[in-house]
């Protein structure tokens, strides 16, 4: 039983290679974050080495250990593989180093208890440019018992030397029914909630099902919202020290941007009576009520300035005055108090 979901063309695709015996030597697994690029991959696995009659069956015990990361030959590499806990956080790439000791060395060794040896790359993009050569000497002439697997949201970060010898495969974000019928198994949750996760998920199921069992993810999201909508009305000062209030590192920083540009997004929606497309459904009113206050061009231009915001912070511009930018730069309005989000919902 495949696991991954909302795939079922490259499904077809791969579950046909397996029939006919025409694997490809290497696939690489292009999407965003929680689409399901580790899934299927793993998926993969599963099928190629199942015990199973119709593999991958999900309930051999190789199956089983594939799942759980205990079976020898699925190997799963990342910027922390083969590093010692002290360092993971410093790590910003996949070394050569790594790619050498667990990917080359392992690769001339048979599979030691399936029939494939299966290479995982998780955050290919993330490989210095010598470990991504020292890959290539595998892709060249790879052995007939493995495996290699690429998974990356930014596949043009790597060598087109790489890309060349990968069949690649492009998981789409799924739509939000899609997402709601997935989730709608918990009789638990509210169908609220759930319209609400399936919205908020761009269509990556693995977003939405982490989402689902983190009870503050929504009570932070309407923290953020709240303070993000009362600085509309905010003069310059207060909002220069709302800067030294956020986090300084740069993946909570992207979210926190990514998540200003949703709202706005929703503001522009509003503004051309598209009322159904709109995401942060939890905040209609509020969104109303800007929309009611800023003009089209205002919601244009601050859009724009959020956007190049999120391109200079990966340009590692200095966090800090990225988003002072940001707010002076934020229109500013003199009604304040009626907009502000009511976090007790």
């Amino acid at each position: 039983m495949w696991q991954t979901v909302g795939q079922d063309r490259i499904i077809k695709i791969i579950k046909g290679s397996i029939e006919l015996r025409s694997l490809a030597h290497a696939y690489l697994l292009v999407g965003p974050a929680h689409v399901g690029k580790m899934t299927l991959a793993l998926d993969l696995a599963r099928a190629l080495n199942c015990s199973g009659s119709e593999p991958p069956c999900g309930s051999c015990p190789t199956c089983q250990r594939i799942g759980r990361g205990k079976y020898a030959d699925v190997i799963t590499i990342d910027k922390n593989a083969g590093r010692d806990p002290k360092d993971r956080k410093k790590a910003s790439e996949i070394s050569i180093d790594t790619i050498r000791e667990l990917m080359q060395r392992g690769s001339n060794l048979p599979p030691y208890e399936g029939k494939y040896k299966v290479f995982i790359i998780d955050d290919a993009d993330l490989m210095s440019e010598e470990a991504a050569n020292c890959l290539l000497k595998t892709l060249e002439e790879p052995p007939q018992y493995i495996l290699i697997v690429l998974l990356t949201t930014e596949e043009h970060k790597l060598l087109p030397t790489v890309l060349s010898r990968c069949q690649r495969f492009e998981l789409k974000p799924m739509a939000p029914p899609e997402i709601e019928k997935q989730l709608s198994g918990r009789e638990s949750v509210p169908q609220e909630k759930i319209k609400l996760l399936a919205r908020l998920s761009g269509g990556c199921l693995g977003w939405a099902l982490n989402a689902l069992d983190d009870e503050g993810y929504l009570t932070h999201r309407m923290e953020r919202l709240s303070e993000f909508v009362s600085l509309i009305g905010q003069n310059w000062d207060e909002r220069l020290l709302y800067v030294q209030q956020l986090p300084s590192d740069r993946n909570s920083a992207e979210q926190i941007l990514r998540m200003w540009l949703l709202w706005c997004r929703d503001v522009l929606l509003v503004k051309y009576n598209c009322e159904g497309a709109v995401i942060n459904i939890d905040c209609a009113q509020d969104i109303k009520a800007w929309a009611n206050m800023m003009t089209v061009p205002e919601i244009k231009e601050f859009i724009d300035c959020l956007n190049r915001a999120v391109e200079n912070l990966n340009r590692n511009a200095n966090l800090h005055l990225l988003f002072e930018v940001i707010m002076l730069d934020m229109p500013r309005k003199e009604k304040r108090g009626e907009y502000a989000i009511n976090s007790s919902r």
